[in-house]
C-alpha cells in the first residue's frame, strides 16, 4: 500500500515538475511580436541603438530557452527565461517608440533641409549670373553651373524621397545639394574679390 502510495506521489511530483518545465511560450510570442511591430517601424533605420538591444534581449532570450531544452526535464526551470522574455518585449516595444520618435524628426530635419537647400541654390544661380567674365573663366563658370544642375536633380530626389517616407534619404540628398550650392556661391563670391582686388592694385 506504501509502495503504491509512493509511486503515486513520485508520479504527480513529475507531472508537476514537468508541468512547471514547459517554455513560456506566450511570452515568447509576445516577445517576436514585439520585435515585429518594431521591425515595421523602422527601427533599425530611425532607432538603430534601441533596435539592436531589443535584438540582444532576444538573443539572450534564445540563448537561455536552448540551455534548458538541452537539460534533463526534470531539471529545466524557465523563471529566468520568463524574466529574460519580460525585458526583450520591453526593450523591443522601447526601440518602436524610439523608431517613431526618430522618424519624427527625420522628417523634421529633411523639411528644413529641402528649404535650406532650395535658398542656397537660388542664391548660388544668383551670384553665378554676377560671375566675373573674362578669359580663362568661361570654363571654370560651365563647371559651376554643371554642379548647380547636380544640385536640383538632387533636390528633386529628395523631395521625391521625403513623399515616399524616406526621410533619412531625403535628409542626406538635400544636405549634400545645400553643400554644393554653397560652394558654388563662395567660389563665385570669391572671384569677385579676387577680381575687385586686382582693379584696386
Amino acid at each position: 500500500m506504501n509502495a503504491m502510495r509512493l509511486a503515486v506521489l513520485t508520479g504527480c511530483v513529475a507531472f508537476v515538475l514537468a508541468g512547471c518545465a514547459s517554455p513560456p511560450q506566450a511570452d515568447v510570442d509576445a516577445v517576436n511580436a514585439a520585435l515585429d511591430s518594431a521591425q515595421q517601424a523602422e527601427a533599425s533605420e530611425y532607432a538603430p541603438e534601441s533596435f539592436a538591444a531589443a535584438q540582444d534581449a532576444k538573443a539572450q532570450l534564445d540563448a537561455e530557452l536552448k540551455a534548458q531544452e538541452d537539460k534533463f526535464a526534470l531539471m529545466r526551470s524557465y523563471s529566468k527565461a520568463t524574466e529574460l522574455a519580460g525585458a526583450a518585449k520591453a526593450a523591443a516595444e522601447k526601440a518602436a517608440q524610439d523608431a517613431a520618435s526618430g522618424k519624427e524628426r527625420a522628417r523634421a530635419e529633411a523639411s528644413q533641409l529641402i528649404t535650406e537647400a532650395q535658398t542656397a541654390i537660388d542664391e548660388a544661380k544668383a551670384a553665378l549670373d554676377k560671375a566675373p567674365r573674362g578669359k580663362g573663366s568661361q570654363a571654370d563658370i560651365d563647371a559651376m553651373k554643371a554642379d548647380l544642375a547636380g544640385t536640383e536633380t538632387a533636390l528633386a530626389e529628395a523631395n521625391s524621397a521625403m513623399a515616399a517616407g524616406q526621410y533619412l534619404q531625403a535628409k542626406a540628398k538635400a544636405e549634400a545639394a545645400k553643400t554644393t550650392a554653397t560652394n558654388v556661391k563662395t567660389s563665385v563670391e570669391q572671384a569677385i574679390e579676387a577680381v575687385k582686388s586686382a582693379r584696386n592694385r
